[in-house]
């Protein structure tokens, strides 16, 4: 009777598991095609709650989170790029520069993130998305977001800088890199927010494909790994993450193209604003 109350509650325990990861990943999916952005904001706390909850050390939990929520970004960004691509605002030349750079930064990012510690780096990144959500919301920038055809017109070298800069970010917090990509885009490089939502979604596949090859060396063979890793990367996590996050990427980017552009930031600076006080634990604090 006892085994099998105990195969009963292990039973219900991966069931329980299996519908969260659904779920967080339809999210990541419909997030991803909406603003462009990887996912990795809901990802990562799902897995490292989960992780945590089968008995994996929290320095453990935090660097397979990150891993595997970059191996979640990259078919979900493919995903959504493919929609938003039939919508005619996805720059090519500009998205692989940048991502072809970025990939370089990610792998640089995520061989630091599997030596450093989690907390300083969480902080950091979450100050810099408060700083880049409150210049969205306060530089008046929106006004030619509605001229879809018009191609923003910068050098390669700040395609190259930028693309390195955000994926040592993506790399290092397991996060595509789109949070801060996107508002680079607008700002930085003169992209409107159609062509920013769609364009990012190429330069994020490239930020995760670094950052994926990076934790899964530094990852290899380490002792308190989950059982079917790659490196750090958690295989049946990503496989109930991207399942859902596939499905529902072409959705999230089918509803961007009916949305009005003002809306769309407003959507963009309030989610920012959220990912940043949740990074530097403000939201713990306030007990929220």
């Amino acid at each position: 009777t006892q085994d099998l109350c105990l195969q009963a509650m292990i039973s219900e325990s991966l069931i329980f598991y299996a519908l969260v990861l659904l779920a967080t990943g339809i999210a990541v999916g419909f997030f991803c095609g909406l603003l462009g952005v990887g996912g990795g904001f809901l990802v990562v706390p799902v897995e490292i709650w989960l992780l945590s909850l089968q008995g994996v050390e929290a320095t453990m939990a935090t660097r397979i989170a990150f891993a595997t929520s970059l191996a979640v970004v990259l078919p979900t960004a493919i995903s959504g790029c493919r929609k938003h691509s039939c919508w005619g605002v996805v720059l090519w030349q500009e998205g692989v520069i940048i991502g072809l750079f970025g990939m370089l930064g990610g792998f640089l990012g995520g061989t630091i993130a599997s030596y450093a510690p989690g907390e300083l780096l969480r902080m950091i990144f979450g100050i810099i998305v408060i700083l880049a959500a409150a210049r969205m919301l306060f530089v008046p920038h929106f006004q030619t977001w509605q001229e879809p055809h018009k191609r923003p017109k910068k050098s390669i070298i700040h395609y190259m800088i930028w693309g390195v800069a955000v994926g040592v970010l993506s790399g290092l917090t397991g996060i595509g890199g789109g949070l801060m990509l996107v508002p680079i885009m607008i700002i930085a490089l003169g992209f409107n927010l159609y062509q920013a939502i769609g364009t990012s979604s190429v330069a994020i596949s490239f930020n995760a494909l670094g950052g994926i090859t990076a934790y899964a060396i530094n990852g290899w063979g380490l002792e308190g790994l989950p059982s079917y890793c790659l490196g750090y990367i958690d295989l049946l996590q990503f496989l109930l993450l991207a399942a859902g996050s596939i499905l529902a990427a072409p959705w999230g980017a089918k509803i961007a193209h009916r949305l009005p552009a003002d809306r769309l930031k407003h959507i963009f600076v309030i989610l920012m604003f959220y990912i940043g006080l949740k990074m530097i634990g403000a939201i713990e604090w306030a007990g929220l």
